[in-house]
């Protein structure tokens, strides 16, 4: 017999109650975008992906059109040995900085600039003609974020036409169904295009399209020649890829009749798209030493088509739900009649009447989620400025890695929000740039230990500061990439306690640390960085003149501090490497302090100048809040209230993924109406790029398809939101769990399941009237940890793979 007390028996039975009625309701919710018009413009379209291949979906009514991606395929080939001869460039910026000649000392700092980045490609277009019928249809598109599918359906008095698109990581596909509900047959016209140097063939049921990138380009807003000239193509150089299209049906007929795919007959067809690249690797040439990409495609192709569409369907939604399911936030139910209304409906009330809507507030969430699941399952191929979706030859900012923000930002939610393995790409990523990064720490700085990162990078991992030595310092020379990106690694090991990924990566987290600490100059007593900057700001060196270049700038300093402790962490952790934690800890000890400004705000510069722009969208400064660690309301209440001080100075309105910033660095203050108000306005409605109707919307928020708006689109802003929510509800350490550290009122009551604290737990629980009332954490590896639940601090130590129940 048991023996367990009855009332222990009757308090788990009313715990499992109370979970049970929590999550009836999250499970209820609708995950779904849902639209009553055609998308005409990239910002109403509806993205999907496998985490390698993507399309933005176009439903129209006679015709649909799918903007194809494969993560893949850029511009350019492995990063070349530098020739430029940088010796003897930064003792002249730091001899300028010396003696405090700022101006020749930002003319100086252009010299240590390297090649710009390559371009992010689209892979091309698919148009889907569905007959000539001219008839009154209505149309309806959604995009269910719970099973990773988008759908088309036009309706008139006589046909129902119902089109599904999703993109298959299991079979590596984009598969279509297209059916006829009513008494016409389809008849199906299939087009494809690319901007890109191609050949077509036609050969039965399918189209194959080979071509290929340029071997080099330069990025749109490079100056000095037309837009024609800025990609060099060579057949015999760059990444190559195939395209297949092909479909099957069971009644109809398919056939090809020049470049055009035809279906005709029967009520159903499948269409099938699969794509392969010659990209190897980052240091390998594509052409000369690239994958066997037309036998890949071919073979994969011939696997698709051999299974039934609904065993693909099947096996894709296992496969996403398998990491999607994790987590579910209910934060309250919606008016129904507001629900009712179309999703970019609902965005724009809850813009311009002020409406309250915490189901689109969960779906923004959740979509973030779904966006990273969608673009980030490639080994050591990151999510990119856009994530995978990219319909331009030239695109803003190259669709890089700009990594003095929107490459980490990209991937804040992977942790705390329980997608780990979708944090891998970046991590392998980090490995790549490690190698490239040491050249350029020797050859630029004439650094022999570790290694560094400039503010752009590529598929090819390049790592130097760009600009040809002509970009302005303001962000062109910035060399403290390395020492943001490598924080990944311990936020990795943080979040998993996986030892045997730390002790693989340790070598690139310590690699970035030594680099910081042989750039570190002694200066007014203090270790700080010279040259630095602050991305991308300027600070007023006298009346009109705005500089960038100086020294000491608070935001090297706090990713230098961050990267230190990290890598000592990692050394204590594995037991190793006992002369460089005590190099470490002795730099720490050195290193510049915060300082406060007159104005009470946390200064930029280790100077307390003015800002060139008051209200600037970057906000690095405040790295050791978040997301940095290391400055913390109850640790450095005085450098906590500069850092808000500074947030109040900057102004509310900024660009998307700024604003996501700001979510996350309220949340950290716990200020949960600031982190709220933030997040509202991060949900601001704002209108397609490229409309131009009198109530057009412009700034930074959410586009009707929820795509982040820097503008233009940005994928980091909708990461960076996902992470402030679970910030918002949920904060830890390594020793310590905080729920609803900055629960705003408007939540006062809810419930979420899956989300994931630093020592390897993962919690469900939900709250009524801003009190937690259920909670249940669950161990992986076992360990121990003081949970804070309602102002009450509880000591915790479970076993492995151990699940506590508590009643509130």
């Amino acid at each position: 017999m048991d023996n367990k007390s009855s009332f222990a028996i009757v308090k788990d039975s009313i715990v499992a109650l109370l979970v049970t009625l929590c999550f009836n309701a999250i499970e209820a919710q609708e995950l779904l975008l849902r639209y009553d018009s055609a998308s005409r413009f990239f910002e109403e379209s509806l993205v999907i992906g496998n985490g390698r291949m993507g399309a933005a979906v176009y439903g129209g009514v006679e015709a649909d059109r799918l903007s194809l991606n494969d993560i893949t395929l850029w511009t350019g080939q492995p990063v070349a040995a530098s020739t430029t001869d940088y010796s003897g460039c930064l003792e002249k910026v730091r001899d300028y900085l010396d003696a405090d000649d700022y101006e020749n000392a930002e003319k100086a700092n252009m010299l240590l600039q390297g090649p710009y980045s390559q371009n992010y490609q689209p892979l091309g277009n698919i148009t889907i003609r569905y007959g000539s019928e001219k008839s009154e249809r209505k149309i309806e598109r959604t995009l269910n974020i719970s099973s990773a599918i988008a759908s088309t359906v036009s309706t008139s008095s006589s046909l129902r036409c119902e089109r599904e698109f999703f993109a298959s990581s299991p079979d590596s596909a984009i598969v279509i169904r297209v059916h006829n509900v009513g008494e016409k047959a389809l008849d199906i016209t299939l087009e494809y295009d690319t901007p890109l140097p191609h050949t077509t063939i036609a050969d039965n049921d399918a189209l194959t399209i080979d071509g290929y990138a340029a071997y080099n380009s330069f990025p749109v807003y490079y100056r000095g020649m037309p837009d024609s000239l800025k990609h060099s193509y060579n057949e015999h150089r760059g990444i190559h890829f195939r395209t297949i299209i092909s479909a099957k049906s069971l009644s109809g007929k398919v056939r090809t009749n020049g470049g055009v795919l035809r279906i005709q007959g029967g009520d159903e067809a499948t269409i099938f798209v699969v794509n392969e690249t010659s990209f190897n690797g980052f240091d390998k040439d594509p052409a000369a030493s690239g994958k066997d990409y037309r036998a890949m495609a071919s073979s994969r192709m011939a696997r698709v088509m051999e299974k039934p569409y609904e065993t693909l369907k099947k096996e894709h939604i296992a496969d996403y739900q398998h990491l999607f399911n994790r987590v579910s936030l209910c934060l309250g139910t919606t008016n129904p009649h507001i629900k009712a209304l179309p999703t970019d409906i609902q965005l724009r009330q809850y813009t311009e009447r002020c409406q309250p809507n915490p189901e689109l507030e969960a779906l923004y969430f959740q979509y973030g989620r779904y966006l990273l699941i969608s673009c980030s399952r490639t080994p050591a191929v990151p999510a990119n400025l856009q994530g995978l979706w990219n319909e331009k030859i030239l695109p803003p900012w190259s669709c890089n890695y700009t990594t003095n923000i929107n490459l980490e930002e990209n991937y804040w939610l992977a942790e705390s929000t329980n997608l780990s393995e979708l944090h891998t790409p970046l991590l392998d990523f980090i490995a790549c740039l490690a190698v490239n990064g040491k050249e350029t720490a020797r050859n630029l700085y004439g650094i022999e230990r570790g290694w560094c990162l400039g503010h752009n990078s590529d598929i090819w991992a390049m790592t130097c500061p760009v600009g040809l030595q002509k970009g302005s310092p303001q962000w062109a020379s910035w060399n403290m990439g390395g020492a943001w990106l490598a924080s990944h690694i311990w936020e990795h090991y943080a979040f998993t306690l996986d030892t045997d990924f730390l002790a693989h990566y340790y070598k690139y987290l310590k690699g970035a640390a030594e680099f910081c600490i042989d750039w570190l100059v002694e200066k007014d007593g203090y270790l700080m960085t010279s040259p630095g900057t602050s991305p991308e700001n300027k600070f007023v060196y006298k009346q009109g003149v705005n500089l960038a270049t100086s020294y000491g700038t608070t935001a090297d300093n706090a990713m230098i501090r961050q990267c230190l402790l990290d890598a000592v962490e990692a050394a204590k952790t594995l037991s190793v490497d006992e002369d460089f934690i005590a190099e470490a800890q002795s730099v720490l000890k050195r290193l510049a302090p915060y300082r406060i400004g007159s104005r009470g705000s946390l200064q930029e510069w280790w100077l307390d100048w003015e800002e060139s722009e008051p209200l600037h969208r970057h906000q690095s400064h405040l790295y050791g809040l978040f997301p940095g660690n290391h400055i913390d309301v109850e640790s450095m209440p005085e450098q906590a209230r500069a850092c808000k001080r500074t947030l109040e100075l900057r102004g509310p309105e900024s660009t998307g993924w700024s604003t996501g910033w700001r979510v996350n660095l309220y949340a950290r203050l716990n200020d949960a109406k600031m982190a709220y108000s933030t997040y509202r306005r991060l949900l601001k409605y704002i209108s397609p790029d490229n409309y131009r109707g009198d109530d057009a919307v412009r700034g930074g928020g959410t586009y009707p398809n929820l795509l982040d708006a820097h503008s233009p689109f940005q994928i980091d802003g909708n990461f960076g939101g996902a992470a402030g929510v679970a910030e918002m509800l949920l904060q830890s350490t390594l020793h310590t769990i905080t729920l609803l550290p900055a629960l705003p009122e408007e939540w006062e009551s809810g419930a979420v399941k899956g989300l994931c604290a630093r020592g390897g737990f993962t919690l469900d629980f939900s709250w009524k009237c801003g009190k937690v009332n259920s909670l249940s954490i669950h161990s992986v590896k076992g360990g121990k940890t003081t949970i804070n639940i309602n102002g009450t601090a509880t000591e915790v130590s479970l076993k492995p793979g151990e699940t506590l129940k508590f009643a509130l």
